[in-house]
């Protein structure tokens, strides 16, 4: 299968106030077309340090960053993110906001009954074109967020790129657009890299979980592949030994980080 996705001994450091920070250490990961990979660790283990080298927003001290077999430049149509907060514009509606990006991609070489059809297709996709014309203050928290993701997958990007996209919301919202992002990801193909802290989360969506050392100078301490079938569902999986197994060595990693450095 190809990879799509290759970090090869990338690190990335800040300049504060204090001296050089080192944030990430030597990371190499190869993430193939199609895959879904979830990073996790403990708070300030450079998890989203990693998604934004992948998304372009941070560069490398050393080290390669590549997609699609070139080196990553800096941010491009070709990778979507979405972060926990939605970042919608308040005085555009839902259709309003996500055709803004299908405008900004395609808008130079479609017209513009093409663009309105992309728009429609990824609201549609997300099950909100009843809710096309509101803004985001009409809409719940849940809906907002659907609406982000319907505004990166209008790109057709090979990568989506998840940033706790669902850690604002409450337990019964979480699991409902768990489960949209699994059908939505069916549907489209894309790659998929996902920050989280919930581990059942990590289990549930993935094919592999990259587990993350503690900071700074942090590293893969394990990658954790998840062979649950699919399709996916959560109540079958409360049932399934192996999704019992796969959670309890997350856990045991991530308790097991905890000790050492309260050691």
């Amino acid at each position: 299968m190809e990879k799509h996705i290759v970090l090869d001994r990338v690190s990335v450091a800040f300049d504060t106030p204090r001296g050089r920070f080192i944030a990430l250490k030597d990371i190499t990961l190869g993430i193939h077309r199609g895959e879904f990979v979830s990073l996790i660790g403990h708070s300030g283990c450079g998890k989203s340090t990693l998604l934004n080298v992948i998304a372009g927003l941070v560069m490398p001290i050393s080290g390669a960053a590549l997609c699609g077999g070139r080196e990553i430049p800096g941010p491009g149509p070709d990778r979507a993110v979405v972060f926990q907060n939605h970042s919608l514009l308040p005085w555009l509606t839902a259709f309003g906001n996500v055709y803004l990006a299908v405008q900004k991609v395609f808008g130079a070489k479609e017209a513009k009954a093409k663009l309105r059809e992309r728009a429609e297709a990824a609201l549609a996709l997300v099950g909100l074109a009843h809710a096309r014309d509101r803004y985001p203050h009409e809409i719940s928290g849940g809906m907002k967020q659907r609406v982000g993701i319907a505004r990166a997958l209008a790109m057709e990007p090979a990568v989506l790129l998840l940033d706790e996209p669902f850690g604002a919301l409450d337990a019964l919202t979480r699991a409902a657009l768990q489960d949209e992002l699994m059908r939505i990801v069916a549907h489209s193909g894309a790659t998929v890299v996902m920050v989280t802290h919930d581990v059942d989360e990590a289990v549930l969506l993935s094919d592999r979980i990259v587990m993350l050392t503690n900071g700074p100078a942090a590293t893969i301490g394990e990658v954790l592949p998840v062979d649950l079938p699919r399709p996916r569902s959560r109540l079958a999986l409360a049932e399934d030994s192996r999704y019992h197994l796969l959670r309890r060595r997350v856990l045991e990693f991530l308790y097991q980080r905890q000790l050492r450095s309260a050691a």
